[in-house]
């Protein structure tokens, strides 16, 4: 939908060809298994979908989703400890349910009459050849074959991408695929919240690489309709499962037990959704000594990074700007060479911080990591230490988790300097909270500690 926003203005008309039906609304949309797990919007990818469809972000809001401010709306335990909730907010997440987002974007986009949507239909191949793409051969629902005839072709179908095989059948060769896989298993519920959920901060519990166990992690979101969506991720020999009944007890294996001690007052209001597709894989489409016109790849279909990090979709849509600044310019000759380098530089940023952080968990196979590797971990744990007391390093750091930095800034002499300063407040013995949300931990504690159970911890 992004990337049909993207072109919408400068072509004649865009057909969309999708395999399922959509939703009219905010409803689980089929081959998007992803969505059962958390999602929440970079600032970098909030801004690039207000460029593309200005005026999206306050429908969302106004749909229920949430604006989070970074860091004063997060309550975060990194392998270097609670992370401060600074007043002073540089960045903002937007959190809902990934079948609001969608359906959000996709009423937008499809409001425009220069945009349709060919639904229950498959595309099975590129038509022209290794110079130029012409088309693509799509199969209808009754297995009818037909051609389409395009322009430009973009490949947006996400990590079930078939293009490296179409490809090699025009005679394009010579592509190379990175993949780095952490064996992370994603385990995910919504729960109706117990609290009020407008304002309630990001819950997250990182996973610690230099622990002698299978990495695990956590985060609870809240969404729209006073709901918290909750995921829980662990490493080859740590993994949650589909079993609705271990899923508390799973979370209580994290580093915190906050988030057990969270979701043991709230409601679930579905199963548990696991999947075990989040390895990084990345095509070098860019490095090709020659490249078709008329073909386009973007998305997951490029750049599929582990949702461990959340940028993957924010990446996506700031490579969907990418391709509509070039392609503001014409369909000219050497366009879709020049979008497919812009593509790659947008997801630089996604992509190496995945995997510049998969790489050092024991069970990730497909790179281990070089000397440099370790020196350059060793200086971000440095510097993620001292974030948890000092706004600037705090703040170097969030630029490029946002997506509005690459990681290079993070060897500017003033972030070294306060690297090497390190913390300038004492680290933080739990979770922060307000006043406010204090309160509110403390009444639901009050039942189990009338009963005679222990008060679980939370609102340090």
């Amino acid at each position: 939908m992004l990337a049909a926003a993207a072109v919408r203005e400068y072509v004649g008309s865009v057909e969309i060809v999708e395999a399922h039906e959509l939703p009219d609304g905010p409803e689980p949309r089929t081959g998007v298994p992803q969505a059962a797990h958390i999602h929440f919007l970079q600032t970098g990818g909030v801004a690039a979908i207000e460029t593309l469809l200005p005026g999206s972000v306050e429908r969302l809001l106004a749909a229920g989703a949430h604006r989070i401010p970074v860091t004063g709306g997060m309550v975060i335990c990194s392998p270097e400890g609670w992370y401060r909730r600074w007043r002073r907010s540089t960045h903002h997440l937007i959190t809902a349910s990934r079948d609001l987002t969608d359906s959000v974007v996709r009423a937008r986009v499809l409001a425009d009459p220069r945009v349709r949507v060919r639904t229950r239909t498959r595309a099975v191949g590129l038509l022209g050849s290794r110079h130029r793409v012409t088309g693509i051969r799509v199969r209808g629902a009754d297995g009818t074959e037909a051609e389409l005839r395009a322009d430009l072709v973009i490949d947006a179908s996400g990590r079930g991408s078939r293009t490296p095989r179409w490809l090699a059948g025009l005679g394009v060769t010579g592509l190379t695929e990175d993949r780095v896989d952490s064996g992370l298993v994603y385990a995910s519920r919504v729960y109706r919240a117990p609290v009020p959920t407008r304002g309630w901060p990001v819950i997250g519990i990182q996973a610690d690489p230099r622990l002698p166990r299978p990495g695990n992690a956590g985060g609870l979101l809240p969404i729209e309709g006073d709901r918290w969506h909750v995921s829980l991720m662990g490493a080859p020999g740590g993994e949650p499962t589909a079993d609705p009944d271990a899923f508390e007890p799973f979370a209580r294996t994290l580093r915190h037990p906050l988030i057990a001690d969270l979701i043991a007052h709230a409601t679930p209001l579905t199963g548990v959704s696991v999947t075990r597709s989040t390895a990084n894989r990345r095509y070098a489409y860019e490095r090709l000594p020659r490249w078709p016109e008329g073909l386009v790849v973007l998305g997951d279909a490029v750049a599929a990074v582990n949702p461990l990090y959340g940028q993957g979709v924010s990446a996506t849509a700031q490579s969907a700007v990418a391709l509509r600044d070039l392609v503001a310019g014409g369909l000219v000759p050497g366009l879709a060479r020049r979008v497919q380098r812009a593509v790659a530089r947008s997801v630089d940023t996604a992509w190496t911080l995945s995997v510049g952080q998969d790489i050092h968990f024991p069970t990730t196979t497909g790179r281990r990591p070089s000397p440099a590797d370790r020196l350059l971990h060793r200086y971000v744990g440095r510097l993620s230490r001292t974030a948890t007391g000092s706004f600037h390093a705090a703040t170097a750091l969030t630029d490029v988790l946002a997506l509005r930095a690459t990681p290079l800034s993070l060897v500017r002499p003033s972030v070294l300097l306060s690297a090497l300063a390190g913390p300038l407040r004492p680290q933080l013995d739990g979770p922060q909270f307000t006043a406010a949300e204090r309160a509110l931990l403390a009444a639901l504690e009050r039942p189990a500690a009338t009963a005679g159970q222990p008060v679980t911890g939370g609102a340090g």
